[in-house]
């Protein structure tokens, strides 16, 4: 968590919303985990967390305006993401990972995508 640049707290209800995230790698759905930014001993969790395996991102923050991006829930997940590459699996030369947020194309670094309230992430490589 702290590689991502959070913590185990304090979450709060300031800001509460739920980006949808959906990762599709060769044509085939991946999982995300539930319990990502959770921690198993103490069951603390991070302001970005999931609860669920269904790509439903928990935001409960304790202040207003706090920006959090898909890099911060890649980096706790423990799974790399850049233009070129999810996780193990790297861009064949020529391709990028392909980025959409409420459908519409994004470019540049999917890192840095910003999560927003209702927002639905699709992330896919190949």
């Amino acid at each position: 968590m702290a590689a991502a640049g959070l913590d185990l707290g304090p979450m709060g209800t300031a800001e509460h919303y739920h980006p949808r995230l959906r990762v599709i790698i060769d044509g085939a759905e991946v999982p995300i985990p539930p319990n990502i930014g959770v921690d198993p001993t103490t069951g603390a969790m991070s302001a970005l967390h999931t609860h669920e395996g269904d790509g439903t991102i928990h935001i409960e923050a304790d202040s207003v305006g706090e920006v959090f991006t898909l890099a911060q829930l890649f980096t706790q997940w423990g799974v790399a993401l850049t233009p070129q590459q999810i996780g193990g699996v790297r861009a064949e030369p020529g391709q990028r990972v392909q980025l959409t947020s409420n459908g519409a194309k994004v470019t540049g670094n999917p890192a840095d995508l910003r999560l927003e309230p209702d927002q639905e992430i699709v992330l896919t490589l190949r």
